[in-house]
Formats: structure tokens, sequence, C-alpha cells
């Protein structure tokens, strides 16, 4: 009886789920089929709607074929793999070594220079856009890596994340290190970086998505074909004369693929790195 009514009382709760989990996926189960299908055959089963809607009476691979033959989707991937790596490799960089300062230094204007800090990714990327582009450009990197790739290496947030982490970390082995003779640059290297490997995935992680979902800056700051990246690419199947919905379902596909790829065996050390960041001060 206990059994029976535990059953009863959650079985609202795995409902809920259940309709929340159709409501997420069925889109994706109608893009992935619809990738699959002939252009003339996207919407041609959606009134009524039956199991012809999500499985399709003729398999095809033309959408994604012409993706890599015609449009040059292979480039795409390629340039949106160098700008998420690139950033994640120096926004590691950046992040790890300002938290570094900001526990284990002290300097005038700390606390209001970490509040700046803070401040910086609470603020909407609109607000600085066009500011923005007017320093790149003046810089000369318009439609070109570096004006894609270093606006976003500092990242409020990862040196947040990094800075909680740190301050988690018994100073014994600072101080051990320091008495031994280490320099700061190698105890940073040896001893306290490490130790950071959930915190280093976590941000990792973040960086990489956040780049690999970028559209409005990388739309911004490139003109040419040589440059694109997968979200401005989606765009480029509405056209004039019509919407290409077989290869836009495609690249779509495999813009939510590669990250979920990447995030599942990671998964345990994200959370783990988002769980250590607490509030010690």
């Amino acid at each position: 009886m206990p059994v029976i009514r535990s059953l009863r009382s959650s079985l609202p709760v795995y409902i809920i789920h259940l309709a929340l989990a159709l409501i997420v996926l069925l889109p994706l189960a109608f893009a992935l089929v619809s990738s699959f299908r002939p252009l003339d055959e996207i919407y041609k089963y959606m009134s009524p709607v039956t199991w012809k809607t999500f499985w399709p009476s003729e398999l095809t691979w033309e959408a994604y074929q012409s993706l890599f033959t015609e449009r040059g989707f292979g480039r795409t991937l390629l340039n949106t793999f160098f700008v998420g790596f690139s950033a994640v490799v120096g926004g590691l960089l950046l992040g790890s070594m300002a938290a570094f300062a900001f526990v284990y230094f002290e300097f005038r204007g700390k606390s209001a220079l970490f509040l700046l800090v803070l401040l910086t990714f609470m603020i909407p990327f609109e607000v600085i856009s066009i500011p923005l582009y007017s320093l790149v450009n003046q810089l000369g990197w318009i439609d070109t890596y570096a004006g894609i790739i270093v606006p976003g290496l500092a990242n409020g947030l990862v040196v947040f994340l990094f800075r909680q982490f740190f301050l988690e970390l018994p100073y014994s082995l600072i101080e051990s290190a320091r008495m031994d003779g280490a320099s700061w640059g190698r105890v940073y290297a040896r001893v306290v970086m490490p130790l950071c490997k959930p915190v280093t995935v976590s941000a990792s992680l973040l960086i990489f998505i956040q780049q690999w979902e970028s559209f409005m800056w990388p739309l911004i700051a490139t003109r040419s074909k040589e440059y694109k990246v997968i979200q401005v690419a989606l765009s480029d199947f509405i056209t004039e004369y019509g919407t290409y919905w077989n290869e836009m379902f495609a690249a779509a596909i495999l813009s939510v693929i590669i990250p979920v790829v990447l995030l599942i065996p990671l998964q345990r050390y994200y959370v783990q790195g988002i769980a250590n960041t607490g509030s010690k001060e």
C-alpha cells in the first residue's frame, strides 16, 4: 500500500515531466526527420499530424550532401571549431590569471575592480556592440579571426568561477611553495592550476558553448564567407526565392549535436565545477 500511495502521489509529477520532455524533443525529432526528406515533402504530412510526420517516407542524404559539396559547410564547421578552441585557450588563460591575482595579490582598488568584472557579464552585449565594433574597426580586425575571437576572451563569469574555486584551496599550499622558493608563475602553473580540473572543464564548456552559439558579433565582425561561423551560416538558407528547409534542418541538427557530444562525457566535471564555486570570502 505505501508503494501504491507513493506512485499515486508522484504520478502527476511524472506526467508533467513527460509533457515537458515531449515539448522539447518533438521539435528536435521533426527537425531530424525533415533533414532526411526531400524539400517538397517537409510539410506534406503536417496536417493532420500522424506517424508519417515523424518518419520519412523517402530517406535521402541530399540535404547533408548539399551542405558540404555546394555550400562549403565543412569550412564553416572548421571556422567555428577554430574560433571556439582559440576562445577556450585564451579565455582560460586570462580568466584564471585574473582570478589568481584577485585571490592571492593585494593591490589598491581590488574590490572595486572585481565589482567591475562582475558587472561585465550582467550587461547585455547589445549595449556594447556599437562601441566594440568601432574599436575593432580602428584596430583593423574587421573580417579577421582576431576580430571574432579577441573581444570574447575576457569573460567576467570565468574570472568569477576561478576566483571562487581558488578561495576554496588551502592557502598553506601556496605558503609552502613560496617558502620553497617557487615564483608566483610557478605557483600558478604547478600548484594551483593542476588542482582546478573541475572548474577548468566547466569554464571551457561555458566559453566553447557561448562561442559556438554566438550569432550577433560574428555577423557584425565578418563580411566574407571565409570567416563565417555556424550560427551565421544558418541564415543563408532563407533566400529571396524560398527557404531550403531540409538543408536548414540538417545544419541545425549538426549545430546541436556537436555541443551535446562534448557536454555529455564532461557533464560530471561541469556540475562539480559549478557546485564547488561557493560564496566563500
